[in-house]
């Protein structure tokens, strides 16, 4: 699988961004907004542009902010493991709007809702969200669902 993004819109008020998959793998949880990257793109290229088209904001790939670097490995199945890196946007133009992929809703801390999220969500989500930058593997089961260990450490991204 090629390498992906992840981007979290946070308000100032510390609410955060979802949306409702619509469709495909993940379909019905809840996530951050991104995907693949494609020929040509920087990885904050990929997360701004997978943002636009999944919500409808606009964030510059410079002002995105590393939150997390993340290597999903399923040992079962090599050719599904990749890379994602993990961004905040603190700044953005638009409102955010349903598209044929995601229903986008904001959450406070305390309403996020884990139970529909991947079960690897639960884990390092709400680290990063505490503030801290992490690198790290997720190991999933033969399901791709399940997780069956996580290492991480917290690393200073010397970016934004």
């Amino acid at each position: 699988m090629r390498d992906t993004s992840l981007v979290y819109p946070l308000r100032a008020d510390g609410a955060v961004l979802l949306g409702r998959k619509r469709r495909g793998m993940g379909y019905g949880k809840w996530n951050g907004f991104g995907g693949k990257i494609e020929a040509g793109e920087t990885m904050r290229q990929c997360a701004a542009r997978e943002l636009f088209e999944e919500c409808g904001l606009t964030a510059a790939p410079e002002s995105l902010e590393m939150a997390a670097d993340l290597y999903f490995c399923q040992l079962s199945d090599m050719s599904w493991s990749h890379a994602g890196v993990v961004y905040f946007a603190r700044t953005w133009e638009g409102a955010p709007r349903m598209s044929d992929e995601m229903e986008p809703r904001w959450f406070t801390l305390a309403e996020l809702p884990y139970e529909e999220m991947w079960e690897a969500d639960k884990i390092w989500l709400p680290m990063v969200l505490a503030g801290k930058k992490l690198r790290g593997t997720v190991y999933f089961a033969e399901d791709g669902d399940h997780v069956t260990a996580t290492e991480f450490r917290e690393v200073p991204f010397g970016e934004k």
